[in-house]
């Protein structure tokens, strides 16, 4: 077997495509989930507790020997938590609402058992009479 029929024989499996597949998804749906994050939920954030941005946040350690400021920028390090978090929880929901939807239907009952035949009550019938002869 040569080494490309090998290769091919391996990226052709199906893993190989699911899995390939997902890492586009899910670059994708993280793209996304940042969108949300950074436009939409974060400036809600910041308007809420008095204009803040995050990402500005930072304490100022001084200068360095040629002049520039040197910033302990925690403000983007607290947006990069954030940004996590909210990732984490819609993930979380999706994968409770996939799970749900992958249980299997509770087992129903077993039927019940038909009712006996006209011969099983005649036999059952005859048996009690001898029962009581007896």
């Amino acid at each position: 077997m040569s080494l490309f029929s090998e290769f091919k024989e391996f990226a052709m499996k199906g893993n190989v495509i699911d899995m390939a597949v997902g890492v586009i998804v899910g670059a994708a749906f993280g793209k996304i989930v940042s969108s949300l994050v950074g436009d939409v939920i974060t400036p809600a954030l910041g308007k809420a507790i008095g204009g803040v941005n995050f990402s500005d946040l930072a304490v100022s350690l001084g200068a360095d020997p040629k002049g520039a400021q040197v910033l302990l920028k925690y403000g983007v390090f607290l947006q990069t938590i954030f940004d996590f978090l909210i990732i984490a929880i819609v993930l979380f929901i999706c994968l409770r609402g996939i799970n749900k939807l992958k249980k299997p239907a509770p087992a129903a009952a077993p039927p019940a058992p038909p009712p006996p035949s006209n011969e099983e009550v005649l036999l059952g019938q005859i048996r009690d009479l001898l029962a009581k002869r007896a």
